[in-house]
Parts: C-alpha cells; sequence; structure tokens
C-alpha cells in the first residue's frame, strides 16, 4: 500500500518492507499536540510476524548492498533524495501537525536529515580502510567490514535530524536498515523513507512501526547485527537489556541535562540572552542536548535573571502551523505533566517561578499541551528540576561561588552529552571547557544549532554508549576482520 486517506481525509501510513508498502490489519491514530482530540493521521501497527519478515528482507539485501563500494553506496543514497524534492513543504506540515513544533523548525528538520546525509557521503574517500601489519611474524591486514541489518529507533523531537545521525552512515558502510519512526510522530518519517526505500534496492532500507511490545524483534532477532536508540537513559537501559539476548552492538544517544557555566566576565548582553534562551528553549525544550541548568556567578545572578527574562518575554507559545508563535506545545499531555510537577515541586520548596511571554487563547481553548517558558530561580540542587532532564520549557538558574568546585560536581554526575562555557575570554572559556568531561562542550553557544556535523556525536556516563556522525559514526557500522598469513 503507498500511504492513501480514510474517507474523512486522513492520512494512513504502512510499513515498508522489501521495497514496498504494506497495509497491516490494525493502525494507530496519531493526534495533533495543539489540537489532541484531532488526529492527525494513522500509522500501521505492526505485529511481531512483521518484524521478522522486515528483517529478513534486509539480511536477504545485505550481501548485495555490502558487495558495492562506498562510494556506489553513496550515490545511491544521495539519488534516493531526488524524487523527495517536491514534497518537503508538503512533509514539514505534516512533522508539524504530529510533533506540535513551529514549522519553520520542522522544515530545518527535513533539510537537516538531506544535509547530514551528503556529509556522510564526502567521508567515503578511502573508505573502508585497511591496516596492514608487515614484518615477522606474521603478515597481517585488518579490513574493516560492514556489520549486517542494523536497526534505528528514533525520537519525536527532531526525528529526520536525529535519523541523519545514523542511517547515511549505516547504509554507506554497507549495512542494511530496519528504522523504528517514534510512536507519536511518525507520519512524517514514513512518507519520507517509503519513497527513499522505493529508489533503493528492496530491503536495504524497511520502516516498521507499532506497539513497543510488538516491534520486539527488532531488538531481539539474532540476524540483527547492530541496535541504535535515540531517547531517554531509562529507555537506553531497556534497549541494551534486550539488544543483549542476541548480543548486538548498541549506539545509545541518550538524555542530558546540559549545564551552561557563565563565566565572571561574561557578556550579559542582549545577543547574548538572546543566543542562551534559544539554546533553552528550541522546540520548547524537547532537545537532548538544549541548556537544561545555568550556573552562573552570584555576583552576575540578579542581572542575569534579568537578561534572560526580556529575551523570553517575546515568546508566543501557540499551534506549530501559526507564523506568530514561537514556541508550540509540548509533544504529550504526559511530557507536559511532568515538566508541570518539576515546576510546582520547586515552587513548593520556596524557588521563585517566573513565567514569560504569552499564550494564546484559541489554542488554550483547543486544549492543547501548551506551557509557557519559566525561569526557575535559585532551587535547591537535589530538586527533580535541577537533577533530572527536565525535556520542557522549565530552566533553573542557579548561582554559584566556586568555579572549580562547579567543574568538579559536573564531572560526577549521571549526565554527561553535551555542556557550555560562556565567556569573551576564549582562552580561559577553553582552559574550562577542556576540564568538562561531556561528549559535546560548546563554547558562546548551545544546542542543535551549534552542533559540527563533521564531528562525532555522543555522551559520557549514562547519556550513551557510542558515538554518531565523522568519521568515527562511520566506522561504528563496521567490524574489523583480521587477516593474518605468514611472512613473506
Amino acid at each position: 500500500m503507498t500511504a492513501e486517506s480514510t474517507s474523512a481525509g486522513e492520512l494512513v501510513t504502512g510499513l515498508v518492507v522489501n521495497g514496498e508498502s504494506v497495509t497491516t490489519d490494525d493502525r494507530i491514530p496519531i493526534h495533533d499536540p495543539s489540537r489532541p482530540d484531532t488526529v492527525v493521521g494513522w500509522t500501521a501497527a505492526a505485529t511481531p510476524d512483521d518484524c521478522e519478515r522486515a528483517v529478513a528482507a534486509a539480511q536477504g539485501a545485505f550481501p548485495g548492498w555490502a558487495a558495492r563500494s562506498a562510494a556506489e553506496r553513496a550515490d545511491l543514497l544521495l539519488a534516493a533524495f531526488d524524487p523527495l524534492a517536491a514534497s518537503a513543504a508538503a512533509r514539514a506540515e505534516l512533522l508539524t501537525r504530529e510533533n506540535g513544533k513551529t514549522l519553520h523548525e520542522s522544515q530545518i528538520d527535513v533539510a537537516v536529515f538531506e544535509g547530514r546525509s551528503r556529509v556522510a557521503a564526502t567521508l567515503v574517500e578511502g573508505f573502508p580502510p585497511v591496516t596492514t601489519l608487515a614484518g615477522p611474524p606474521f603478515a597481517t591486514r585488518i579490513h574493516r567490514v560492514p556489520a549486517g541489518v542494523v536497526t534505528i529507533i528514533v525520537p519525536f523531537n527532531w526525528p529526520l535530524a536525529i535519523l541523519g545521525a545514523s542511517l547515511p552512515y549505516a547504509l554507506i558502510a554497507g549495512n542494511t536498515v530496519v528504522v523504528k519512526p517514534p510512536p507519536t510522530a511518525p507520519l512524517a518519517m514514513v512518507e519520507t523513507l517509503r519513497v527513499m526505500a522505493e529508489a533503493l534496492p528492496p530491503g536495504v532500507l524497511n520502516v516498521v512501526t507499532g506497539a513497543n511490545d510488538a516491534v520486539r524483534p527488532l531488538l531481539t532477532d539474532p540476524r540483527v547485527a547492530h541496535v541504535v536508540f535515540t531517547g531517554s537513559t531509562a529507555g537506553g537501559r531497556a534497549v541494551m537489556g534486550l539488544a543483549a539476548q542476541s548480543l548486538a552492538k548498541v549506539t545509545l544517544e541518550l538524555g542530558g541535562n546540559d549545564p551552561a557555566v557563565l563565566l565572571d566576565d561574561v557578556r550579559l548582553d542582549e545577543q547574548m540572552a538572546g543566543a542562551l534562551a534559544a539554546a533553552a528553549f528550541m522546540t520548547t525544550g524537547q532537545v537532548c542536548m538544549a541548556v537544561k541548568r545555568v550556573y552562573v556567578p552570584r555576583s552576575r545572578y540578579a542581572e542575569l535573571v534579568e537578561a534572560l527574562g526580556a529575551a523570553l518575554d517575546g515568546q508566543r507559545v501557540g499551534g506549530g502551523l501559526d507564523s506568530s508563535t514561537t514556541m508550540g506545545p509540548l509533544n504529550t499531555a504526559r511530557q507536559r505533566d511532568l515538566v508541570r510537577e518539576m515546576v510546582e515541586q520547586a515552587r513548593a520548596k520556596g524557588a521563585e517561578i517566573r513565567e514569560h511571554g504569552s499564550v494564546d487563547e484559541d489554542a488554550v481553548a483547543a486544549g492543547g499541551h501548551y506551557l509557557r517558558p519559566a525561569l526557575v530561580l535559585d532551587p535547591a540542587e537535589d530538586l527533580r528540576v535541577v537533577t533530572e532532564e527536565q525535556f520542557g520549557p522549565a530552566l533553573p538558574i542557579l548561582p554559584y561561588d566556586d568555579l572549580d568546585g562547579l567543574v568538579d560536581r559536573l564531572n560526577g554526575e549521571w549526565s554527561g552529552l553535551c555542556s557550555s562555557v560562556w565567556s569573551p575570554d576564549l582562552d580561559r572559556a577553553s582552559a574550562v571547557a577542556a576540564r568538562l568531561r561531556t561528549g559535546t562542550t560548546w563554547i558562546n553557544q548551545a544546542n542543535a544549532s551549534a552542533c559540527d556535523d563533521r564531528a562525532p556525536f555522543g555522551g559520557f556516563r549514562q547519556s550513551g554508549v557510542g558515538r554518531e556522525m565523522g568519521p568515527d559514526g562511520l566506522l561504528a557500522y563496521t567490524e574489523p576482520h583480521v587477516v593474518t598469513a605468514p611472512p613473506a
């Protein structure tokens, strides 16, 4: 089945297996976060048998795909984007309707997927590398060969952009793939990958949607060699446990409680405050690499609070398709309620809460999952809004007195995805950045807009396992094959 409409005009997407769209007996409604009673469309509900067929298709396509050169695979991948050009605007609008974020962000999401694929394609020269160990007692060559079938599980927040950190690298390295789109926002991704799968050899790219229990074979099937998951730390533990049943390799890009450390010479002007606010509240705070906490010298605390408040006063919360909206709803009512609980706990424990911006009244009347952006001022360090990843529009501001002590404390926490240092003195900022044990540390910038797609991305500690993107990301989808002979 290709995507079709119900009698009510709603989109219905199927599975993609062996280059063809497949219907399922059951389907799942996808709701608009700005109007939760509105069904945007329906997605196929796979059974375990459907998943096994998708894995079998990927396994069957693997030998032929792996036999091609990396350059040929890259060319075929990039050519698969050609038939998507005409639908970019429609797919971005669909993404906003199912995800909730602003249309502008959805347009970027769609574009970044292709952009990251093109960056991956630049790495094919000299790939796969062959290492020669010459001289007695052996003549040894180390080849890098593709791992096999790869399962990729994607979250809702920036689904296509995040897929761009893994899918092109897995395919160019010679693997075949089964993608599991996010359950609350699968439609735009399925529509994108359906077209691409039809342009690639059958079975190279497969797509399965459905409930967690139903899609478990994508993690446990012994034919799956590598599982890639982006999501919460708790979700990563569950995925790792299931993948361990067959000892599949895992790449886990997990939660981040990312601190921004302001030095005492920071310039708190309008430009800097705007950059910090954007780094924290992009996509309504629902970004793993967003600033989740701000640490500021006590002597600059009041100044920062006022500067950030002024930067947030212009925010307009509403439906993502409204051109005047700068911040959409949260993706689910559950996440909205979780963020609200964190903020209310902080309020009950004595922290001041300052909400900024305005909410469109018509949007509120429609029951959307809305929260105004909030600054949580000087909360106790043991409160959930500080210790957990909020993943929403609530930002704790915490004064500090001892920079060295702060760095040591941050390096001992569970989170180690991203961090940032803010100071006009780049040498001083770089020295502090070098001491922070996170996968990425930015200087005077943060979040996805500051992510260099040529570099590896991932986290320390409980923020992840492995790296995506860059040369490291390409090698991650290979296994070393050692061929040793007697010396000549």
